[in-house]
């Protein structure tokens, strides 16, 4: 995953060599393989590169086009033969971000919905002086972007932008709110004034000037429908097969997570039965499994070893029982939840290294898509939106005998749904917590509630617009992730192919889940792939309780005599409500434990600027401007 920064004065005035030399020294360590500038008409570009593919080390960036303009590619073009045929010049040989340039020189900015990858990219014409940022339809990419009166800036990495700018930043409000609730918004940094490119959109910069234009999306029109279930079964076979084959794509050895549950062993069945066509690049396929014999709900260890026996070798295990105190890091993470290096990091990254594997598959997305939980609202949704009233009754009745629940409860489970947000209360777990003090959980209250949507009776069918919002949550998680420089690694997502999606979205929603039937179709596609074991396996527990608990139980280490003083003075939480919350989650009395240590984890982010004074958080300006968001006394935070 390479790495590019820019900064763009639209006066045309020169950039300072000794601004751009700290952001190269910042960026040196995401790009091993060398870096590379630009400078023209009051832009300076920095790419540094890492390579992935043997295709990406035949490339010169920035590249400059014939129009004149610079270009930055980070990413990975699936469809490249589809271009090759289509635009002169190029062979089989040309790297992506060749192929990439000549597209936009022929499209332009139309070209952006036809590039199938994970991808971001930058492009500045310093004729004109206007700067064009775009990423992939998934967000896969962080791009990054500061935009003031007189000047641009962007990157992929945040640390530039928040280091090296001369005025101090306000906190971003509905990005905490945010990260206590699901996630943020995937256009929100933590900082006011730096923002993200969306997911899907392009982003167009000039003095003055900001237009953000969705270039892509999904089509409610689309519909697959066949005879019989052996048809869906190929057909998803086939997809499955070209998202991981896709992600194969490299010149060294690749890793993939494997839990033991069905996504990750999966893609590691598939994989290899690629790797043994000889069809894909990469030489070698291993394994990185976790395991915490201390869990007595996720006992995983027999489930991995499994495909282990199946492939005939043992991948890397990491026993993940020992975790690290929870203290305040010493370095700068410009996000919260960002780790500092721990002896379970050292060991992948020494496991990494000893392969010379730079790509990570993780099954991200699998459980969401087809069918990890066997929620039957869509498909009756779907039913209810259409009139179909002699079908819904009889799925009514088998859900209902599946479920072992009334079938009028389940019938108001699926119309709730459709009802607007005040009128629905949301899962403890989902809402405004009572620790929050009312006047941060009233101004916050959709980024609290996880920007939840209702569905609508008309337009798209109701299991399309979940599966819209799903996409759309794991954009926001996605978004939420640091870049993997500790090991350094590209982290690619088989479930998240453009492609897969569109096919899950296409199809009916019985064909996933089936009352009695988790994962139905991916179950029936994949037996003579993936172990019997595995697919047949009860659902996967979602082991989450340990380190919560583990972060809840150092709570009194961390803050030491205080109690969450960062939250306090930002006007978030209420002191003693909250100490109480914590109090009640160590000893297991049902308080929702989730909430509490996204607050413990944004605390001690907080407390780590407040050490190091990187900037000032809050501001008596921005307080005016939105009736004292993060609280007044929030810019005697760092100071």
């Amino acid at each position: 995953m390479s790495v590019q920064f820019g900064t763009g004065n639209f006066d045309g005035r020169p950039v300072d060599p000794e601004y751009l030399a700290r952001a190269q020294e910042l960026l040196a360590r995401y790009g091993p393989d060398g870096c590379a500038s630009y400078s023209e008409n009051g832009a300076s570009i920095l790419y540094c590169a890492f390579h992935t593919t043997k295709e990406s080390r035949q490339e010169r960036q920035p590249i400059h086009l014939a129009s004149g303009a610079a270009l930055t590619w980070d990413g990975r073009l699936d469809n490249r033969a589809e271009f090759i045929g289509l635009l002169c010049g190029l062979s089989a040989d040309s790297p992506d971000a060749v192929i990439v340039a000549a597209a936009y020189e022929r499209w332009g900015a139309h070209c952006f919905a036809r590039l199938a990858g994970d991808w971001a990219l930058a492009i500045w014409n310093p004729q004109d002086r206007f700067l064009i940022l775009a990423k992939d339809a998934t967000g896969t990419r962080h791009l990054y972007y500061c935009s003031e009166p007189e000047r641009v800036t962007w990157s992929t990495i945040l640390d530039p932008l928040v280091l090296l700018t001369a005025k101090t930043f306000a906190l971003e409000e509905e990005y905490i709110a945010g990260w206590l609730g699901m996630f943020p918004a995937t256009r929100l940094t933590p900082y006011a004034g730096i923002l993200s490119v969306p997911p899907a959109c392009f982003v167009r910069l000039a003095k003055g000037r900001k237009a953000v234009t969705k270039y892509w999306d999904f089509d409610p029109g689309k519909r697959i429908s066949y005879r019989r279930d052996p048809d869906y079964e190929e057909h998803f076979r086939w997809v499955f097969r070209e998202a991981v084959r896709r992600r194969l794509r490299s010149d060294s050895p690749v890793v993939a997570e494997l839990s033991g549950g069905m996504d990750s062993s999966s893609i590691v069945c598939m994989a290899d039965a690629i790797i043994a066509e000889g069809v894909t690049e990469t030489p070698r396929l291993d394994t990185l499994s976790y395991y915490d014999d201390s869990e007595p709900n996720w006992n995983e260890r027999p489930y991995f070893t499994k495909v282990e026996e199946q492939r005939g070798r043992a991948g890397c295990r990491v026993d993940i029982a020992r975790r690290d105190e929870c203290e305040l890091s010493r370095n700068f993470s410009a996000l919260p939840g960002s780790r500092r290096p721990s002896e379970i990091i050292k060991q992948i990254a020494c496991y990494l290294e000893s392969l010379g594997a730079r790509v990570v598959l993780s099954g991200r997305g699998g459980d969401e898509f087809l069918g990890g939980v066997p929620a039957p609202a869509p498909e009756l949704a779907d039913l209810l939106a259409g009139a179909r009233w002699g079908l819904l009754a009889r799925q009514l009745k088998r859900w209902a005998l599946q479920k072992r629940k009334p079938w009028w409860y389940l019938a108001w489970e699926t119309t709730r749904a459709f009802l607007p947000a005040p009128l629905v209360s949301l899962p403890e777990s989902r809402g405004a917590q009572n620790w929050l003090t009312p006047r941060f959980a009233k101004r916050n209250r959709t980024a609290l509630m996880g920007y939840r949507t209702r569905w609508r009776f008309f337009g798209p069918r109701p299991s399309f617009q979940e599966n819209v919002s799903t996409v759309e949550t794991l954009r926001r998680q996605i978004s939420c992730l640091p870049a993997m420089c500790d090991p350094l690694s590209e982290a690619r997502y088989p479930y998240l192919d453009r492609d897969l999606l569109e096919f899950l979205f296409a199809i009916p929603r019985e064909q996933l889940v089936r009352p009695g039937e988790r994962r139905s179709l991916m179950r029936r596609a994949l037996g003579a792939i993936v172990p019997e074991e595995i697919l047949n396996r009860k659902r996967k527990a979602f082991a989450t309780r340990t380190p919560v608990v583990a972060a809840l139980a150092n709570w009194t280490k961390l803050l030491h005599a205080d109690a969450c003083v960062a939250l306090r003075l930002l006007g978030v939480v209420n002191e003693s409500a909250f100490s109480q919350a914590i109090g009640k989650a160590r000893f297991g009395q049902g308080v929702p434990i989730v909430p509490l240590a996204r607050a413990v984890e944004i605390e001690t982010w907080l407390r780590t600027l407040r050490s190091l004074q990187p900037l000032a958080m809050g501001s008596k300006q921005r307080a005016a401007e939105r009736d004292a968001p993060l609280g007044v006394e929030g810019e005697k935070l760092l100071s």
